[in-house]
């Protein structure tokens, strides 16, 4: 993946959602319209923190994070997702 050219503020992150599951453990393909909203992604971005509270996650960390967290966006055709780290509830 190319550099991002956008700085989140504070402390909002850039997440890079996971692509949601094709099919199930057992092999049925599951349609678009089934499909869930990924609950993971990659951080690919970081603001500087606030005051006296710098960011806990890091570009690159593999995050979770809630089912309707965060503000999707898109930049450069691709669809990334901007939350507060609060937002986010593990690193894994």
């Amino acid at each position: 993946m190319g550099k991002l050219n956008v700085k989140p503020l504070a402390d909002r992150v850039i997440v890079e959602p996971a692509p949601a599951e094709e099919k199930t453990a057992s092999g049925i393909i599951i349609p678009d319209t089934a499909k869930e909203k990924p609950m993971r992604g990659k951080v690919v971005a970081v603001g500087n923190g606030k005051k006296d509270e710098p960011l806990t996650v890091k570009v690159g960390d593999e995050v979770l994070y809630g089912k309707y967290a965060g503000t999707e966006i898109q930049i450069d055709g691709k669809d990334y997702l901007i939350m507060r780290e609060s937002d986010i509830y593990a690193i894994i």
